[in-house]
C-alpha cells in the first residue's frame, strides 16, 4: 500500500471515531459548509492543517454536498529547509497545493513596536490568505484549529483576559465582505491528531518562525504554554475537564451573569431585577 493510500484509509478505518467523524459532527452541528461553497483550505505544513487538508479531499470526493476546494500555501518567508519539507509532504500526501510568497517574517521582524509578534502574524498572516482566497474565487477559508485550542482560549480569555469568551467554529470576515472563516477540525482533539501522525510516521513542520527568539518573549504564546500544563494538571484530577470547559460556553445561563456584552451594548442583572 503506498503511503498516501496509508494516510487516507487512516483517517477514515483507524482513526474513524476520533478523528473523521468528530470532523464530520463540527461541519454538520456548526454548518461549516454548504452548496456551491468555494473554500480556500488554509496550509501552513504543521500536522493540524495538513490533516484538515486530507479530511477536507475526502470530504469532497464522497459528499453529496458539491463544493470546490483551493489548497492554499502561504510562505511567509520560511528558510528553504522548511519549505521544501511542507512541499514534500504535499506531494506525498497528494494535495495539489497552490504556493504564494509573502515577506511577512520581515515585516513583523521590522516592527519592533509590537509588543506581541506572534498576534501580529497571525493577524497579518489571516489578511493575507482572505485577499489571496477571494482572488481564487473563494467565499470561505478553512484553518486547522482544533478542541484543544478552543478550550485552551476560554481560560486565557476569563484567566488573562477578564472576559469569558472563545474561539468561534466559523466567522463572518470584519474586513473582507462575503468570506468566512471555518474551522472544520473544532471538535477534534490534539491527541488524537498527534497520535495519527505518528502512527503514519509523518513528519510536519513544528515551528517554521523565523523570529522564534523574539517569539520566546511573546507574552501571549507563553500564557497559552502556562494554559496547556494547567490543563495538563487539571486532567489529573479531572478527566472530563477538557468537555467541561468546551460545554460551559455552550452552557451559558445569562440569568445568572452580572453583566454580558453583545456588540456595543452592555446588559447588567439589574435591568430586569426587578421585573
Amino acid at each position: 500500500m503506498e503511503k498516501r493510500q496509508q494516510v487516507e484509509r487512516s483517517i477514515i478505518k483507524k482513526y474513524k471515531k476520533p478523528i473523521w467523524n468528530r470532523f464530520i459532527g463540527g461541519i454538520k452541528d456548526y454548518r461549516l459548509i454548504a452548496p456551491g461553497d468555494r473554500i480556500a483550505v488554509c496550509i501552513s505544513g504543521g500536522k493540524d492543517s495538513m490533516l484538515l487538508a486530507k479530511c477536507m479531499q475526502h470530504l469532497q470526493l464522497y459528499t453529496e454536498i458539491p463544493f470546490e476546494v483551493e489548497y492554499l500555501v502561504m510562505d511567509p518567508g520560511y528558510r528553504p529547509e522548511n519549505r521544501r519539507l511542507l512541499l514534500d509532504n504535499a506531494a506525498l500526501l497528494g494535495l495539489p497545493v497552490k504556493v504564494f510568497d509573502t515577506r511577512l517574517f520581515e515585516v513583523v521582524d521590522r516592527d519592533r513596536s509590537a509588543t506581541s509578534p506572534c498576534y501580529l502574524c497571525a493577524r497579518m498572516r489571516r489578511g493575507c490568505l482572505y485577499s489571496r482566497a477571494q482572488e481564487l474565487g473563494c467565499n470561505k477559508i478553512a484553518l486547522g484549529h482544533h478542541f484543544d485550542d478552543v478550550i485552551e482560549t476560554v481560560l486565557m480569555s476569563m484567566l488573562y483576559g477578564a472576559e469569558v469568551r472563545t474561539m468561534m467554529p466559523k466567522l463572518h470576515s470584519a474586513h473582507f465582505p462575503g468570506m468566512e472563516l471555518i474551522r472544520p477540525l473544532y471538535l477534534v482533539r490534539e491527541a488524537d491528531i498527534l497520535s495519527w501522525q505518528r502512527y503514519n510516521g509523518l513528519a510536519f513542520l513544528q515551528c517554521a518562525c523565523r523570529m522564534t527568539e523574539r517569539a520566546a518573549e511573546d507574552r501571549s504564546e507563553s500564557k497559552r504554554a502556562e494554559i496547556k500544563r494547567l490543563i495538563s494538571d487539571l486532567r489529573k484530577i479531572n478527566p472530563q475537564i477538557d468537555k467541561n470547559i468546551f460545554k460551559s460556553v455552550e452552557n451559558v445561563n445569562l440569568e445568572t451573569l452580572i453583566s454580558y456584552r453583545k456588540g456595543a451594548a452592555v446588559h447588567s442583572f439589574l435591568e430586569d431585577y426587578d421585573g
